[in-house]
């Protein structure tokens, strides 16, 4: 009995072969490795490219005469110091 191969798996192989031929050369790496990023990102956004569209006006840069800010910034501050205190009492 002769033992024939499936003709997807012809095709598969064509195909891996092809791939392998077409990525041999440097720019079509360079493409392909380009396309495959642009995929994921659209697939799955990394939290840089969804921190874009964030509506950041203040951010490091907060204004002098901010007094509600500044006195957070405080409270920040003092908490973490007050929580220390009390661990070491």
């Amino acid at each position: 009995m002769k033992a024939t191969l499936p003709i997807k798996s012809i095709i598969v192989v064509g195909l891996g072969a092809s791939a392998a031929v077409w990525l041999s050369s440097k720019p079509n790496r360079i493409k392909a490795e380009s396309k495959l990023r642009e995929l994921k990102w659209k697939i799955k956004p990394t939290p840089f490219h969804k921190s874009e569209n964030l509506p950041i006006e203040k951010g490091g840069n907060p204004h002098p005469h901010d007094l509600e800010d500044h006195n957070m910034v405080d409270e920040g501050a003092l908490y973490s110091v007050k929580f220390f205190n009390e661990k070491m009492q």
